[in-house]
């Protein structure tokens, strides 16, 4: 009979009844889902399932396909005793047979596992069982309510640190033993034996090197044989421990063997040794650059201020922890004084160096109003400062989670590096015990196919049996012993994560943040960018540059008070907003002003949030034009407002929103033109009096601009000099969106303009639908699906926060010329995972050969297993000196 698991879910967004019976469908729709109750009253479901046909994880896609959410935790577990990929793999089916356990990856590269779990169906303290269960040392972690925090980071780093010291230790004392078996072998290899006496003291060199090498293998030892009995015994499979095991322990049973004289033979004690020496010291080296490799991103950890002035009411300061400080505290913070949390300024004026967030080195000036980032430097002048976000709230502690889940996901490459490893070990010894078996039975016949080979002579010789100095049965041992010990699946499991996890931390030292490894991955396969405009490539601070009078009563000429700059609405053609009266009494059109229009507009338009609505009443404010509330305001999305002001009907907004009014838009039609074609938004003011049933009047135009960056021009240059298509998609008019699209360097054939809202994820899509590869740009609430429908979606920094959820990739710069080294990061990440499965690859191509041929001493071949997964680490390492304002190159300029 099969087992079946019953899970109960908090799931979220369901609104009424109807939710539930939708939920409870996705469910039972599902094979292997036996039952499914949902309840609306509690957001709750239960799930009876059969986890051999269905797992949890697809059980909470269902949920979520369906449009809904549950509840979730996800927490970062270390693991002291990793020897290799597979040992990661075993960890990571035990976490996910673990019963509520959604997800579980296991990152070899930096000893975590990151999992997500249905709280209240699984605990953390089930993690670590499973963990231990399967073998392996998790570090259990003192932890607050988010399940992370500084508690954890230490407790990690501790158990790092003491990994590299144990490691340190065993090397150390291994060494100090194996150093006169050294001498022996030398004397063996180099110069044939003979040289040393056959006794010291009266006692026979065997058995001194037996008692050298005995402690070594019980020391040493210990830990493969440990983790070689819990793989094959408890997990059922093979790792390289279990490579390691067999290669040493066969050098140290056939000596014993020899020297109590049960079979003839030479002694390999020295060989059995050294290998556990040179491998422990390969660990060490492996320890110590895997915390090297994870060192930048602790650094940014290290620059949280320890305290904070708090400011009290009564205007007493008074210093406290850092953990002590609430939301709403103000914090004064002096010239050189790190800025305690997240907040905005409410007194003071200074530069703060923010080049640990953005990367940018230059300091960014700070005033009353604006945010600040906690652990910024305060450059020169007194800040102070009202706390927004603490603990792990802050941007620091946010910027640290996203690049450590980033590690956690790793690229689609790696399901090559995860497949090889899965077979390499049984596959290494298969063929050892091949040619071991071979050698054996054909010595003179290989012998002699080797000795035709350019390549330099058999290990002492070869057998006997083919005029070698050793006999057949010794042979085929040193064969067996060379080839698992050759093999080193550590190397291949190493290539992927230690370039991504060195890769998502150079982002974040430059301001740019990968979700996920997978994310690192596509961005460079990237051959479409698509920009939105206002807050993208354009400031997205609009600013009121004119307002044209039509006198509809006399000769219906215009009258503009001045032109300016560039403009956008990508937010919609047109904003909506709120209205306010005139003052009194509307002014009959025959006697309107430039003024008259712009107090109709700033009140139709008062109240909205949008940057187009924004400009007109700022623009109204500092004419000192007064502008108060409308009495009634209706929203047209796409399109503009409608607002009643003194009883009639003032519409703010493009020509159809009039046209559908009764009114004629035509006699504005060259103004419009002129201005949309100088960049600028431009919106039509008509009015309907009260009780005209109609008759309504065009009064003017008012029109907005916004400012290019100064840097948009140079990051589509540099974009398309890399061969990519770069577009402009937005919801302003087809003239201000090819004007800003030549100001940039954008070819008018590649301007998408007048796209609704809720038709930007359309657009993207029918792009994508020509077989290209997009990445969207955008910053706004609207861009948010586009964000999430692109390949790539990439968040401008300044954005909201939906479009930051929404994107794989954030920008905290708010820069475009950002884009440029998203995509060289990811170039030059894939190039270094490359270059590491090369190494990997072509390692054991060349080297698994060449040790089943009789070609390799048993102690060179754990030299050389031993320092391969140091070399992938190493060639990791340096790659952290590349800086992405240049493509990478392998022998290129660092920083």
């Amino acid at each position: 009979m099969t087992d079946t698991h019953t899970t109960r879910l908090d799931i979220t967004g369901m609104s009424c009844a109807n939710c539930s019976a939708t939920v409870g469908d996705a469910l039972e729709t599902l094979d292997g889902v036996s039952e499914a109750t949902v309840n609306f009253a509690t957001d709750e479901g239960t799930v009876e399932y059969d986890p051999d046909a269905v797992s949890l994880r697809e059980v909470v896609a269902a949920i979520e396909d369906a449009g809904y959410g549950v509840v979730t935790e996800t927490v970062t577990i270390a693991i002291t005793d990793l020897s290799c990929a597979n040992c990661a793999d075993t960890n990571e089916a035990a976490l996910e047979a673990t019963p509520g356990v959604v997800d579980a990856a296991v990152n070899y590269a930096t000893d975590e596992a990151q999992v997500t779990y249905v709280p209240g169906a699984a605990s953390v303290a089930d993690l670590y069982d499973a963990i231990e269960n399967a073998g392996y040392s998790p570090v259990r972690e003192g932890r607050g309510e988010s399940g992370d925090g500084d508690s954890g980071t230490d407790a990690r780093d501790a158990a790092r640190e003491a990994e590299i010291r144990k490691q340190r230790r065993l090397t150390l004392f291994g060494a100090a033993l194996a150093a006169p078996l050294l001498v022996f072998l030398v004397e063996k290899l180099l110069l044939g034996g003979g040289v040393l006496p056959d006794q010291v003291f009266g006692i026979e060199f065997g058995w001194i090197e037996f008692l050298l090498a005995t402690p070594v293998q019980a020391a040493l030892g210990r830990p493969f044989y440990r983790n070689s009995y819990n793989a094959i015994v408890k997990n059922g499979r093979t790792n390289m421990d279990v490579l390691i095991a067999l290669g040493s322990s066969t050098a140290y049973v056939y000596s014993v063997a020899v020297l109590l004289g049960l079979i003839a033979g030479g002694l390999y004690f020295d060989t059995a040794a050294l290998i556990l020496v040179f491998i422990t010291l390969g660990n060490y080296l492996e320890a110590r650059s895997k915390g090297q490799a994870g060192e930048a991103l602790r650094s940014l950890l290290e620059m949280e201020a320890e305290t904070a002035t708090v400011v009290r009411e009564d205007g007493s300061e008074e210093e406290i922890p850092l953990e002590d400080v609430r939301v709403g505290d103000r914090m004064r913070v002096r010239p050189g004084e790190k800025i305690p949390t997240d907040g905005v300024v409410v007194d003071g004026q200074s530069a703060v160096d923010e080049s640990m967030v953005t990367g940018e080195s230059v300091p960014v000036e700070k005033r009353a109003g604006d945010d600040v980032v906690g652990s910024t430097i305060n450059e020169n002048g007194v800040l102070v400062v009202e706390a927004t976000k603490v603990g792990s709230d802050t941007a620091l502690q946010q910027i640290v989670r996203t690049v450590e889940e980033a590690q956690s996901r790793q690229p689609d490459i790696q399901n090559l590096a995860d497949r090889i490893s899965a077979y390499f070990v049984p596959a290494v010894i298969a063929n050892a015990l091949l040619w071991g078996t071979v050698w054996f039975l054909f010595p003179a016949t290989l012998a002699e196919f080797v000795a035709w080979l350019p390549l330099w002579g058999l290990v002492a010789g070869g057998p006997v049996a083919a005029g070698g100095t050793v006999s057949v049965v010794e042979f085929a041992i040193v064969v067996f012993a060379s080839a698992v010990l050759i093999a080193c699946p550590c190397a291949l499991g190493l290539a992927t994560p230690a370039a991504t996890m060195v890769g998502t931390t150079i982002g974040a030292q430059n301001g740019v943040l990968f979700k996920g490894g997978d994310v690192l991955e596509r961005t460079k396969d990237v051959d479409t960018i698509v920009f939105d405009k206002t807050g993208t490539l354009t400031e997205g601070e609009m600013e009121l540059t004119d307002v044209v009078v039509f006198d509809s009563v006399a000769s219906e000429t215009p009258r503009a008070d001045g032109a300016g700059g560039a403009v956008d609405g990508d937010e919609g053609p047109m904003p909506d907003g709120d209205a306010a009266t005139d003052g009194g009494a509307v002014v009959a059109p025959d006697r309107l002003t430039e003024d008259d229009v712009l107090r109709l507009a700033a009140t139709a338009e008062r109240g909205s949030g949008h940057p187009l609505a924004r400009a007109i009443v700022e623009g109204a404010e500092a004419r000192d034009i007064e502008v108060d509330d409308p009495e009634h305001f209706e929203n047209v999305p796409g399109h503009g407002v409608r607002a009643t002001i003194a009883g009639d009907e003032v519409l703010v907004g493009n020509r159809k929103l009039l046209r559908d009014a009764g009114i004629d838009p035509a006699p504005a039609a060259e103004t419009m033109e002129q201005l949309e074609s100088a960049g600028k938004t431009a919106m039509l003011v008509g009015r309907v009096p009260a009780g005209t049933g109609g008759n309504g009047r065009l009064l003017g135009v008012v029109a907005n601009a916004d400012t290019v960056k100064s840097s948009a021009t140079e990051a589509v240059s540099a974009l398309q000099t890399r061969g990519l298509d770069v577009m402009l998609l937005t919801g302003d008019n087809e003239r201000t969106a090819r004007a800003v699209a030549e100001q940039v360097g954008i070819d008018p054939e590649n301007v998408r303009a007048e796209v609704l809202p809720e038709d930007k994820s359309d657009a993207v899509e029918a792009i994508q639908a020509e077989g290209r590869q997009a990445m969207m740009v955008g910053d706004g609430v609207n861009d948010a699906p586009a964000l999430a429908v692109a390949s790539v979606g990439c968040a401008i920094g300044s954005g909201t926060d939906v479009a930051i959820e929404a994107a794989d990739v954030t920008l905290m710069r708010s820069d475009p010329l950002d884009v440029v080294k998203a995509i060289r990061i990811s170039d030059a990440t894939l190039a270094k995972i490359k270059q590491n499965l090369v190494w990997a690859l072509g390692y054991n191509t060349a080297m698994i050969p060449l040790a089943s041929l009789g070609l390799l001493q048993p102690v060179l071949a754990a030299v050389a297993m031993a320092f391969s997964s140091v070399s992938v680490l190493t060639n990791s390492l340096l790659f952290r000196r590349y800086a992405p304002d240049h493509d990478y190159a392998l022998l290129g300029r660092f920083r």
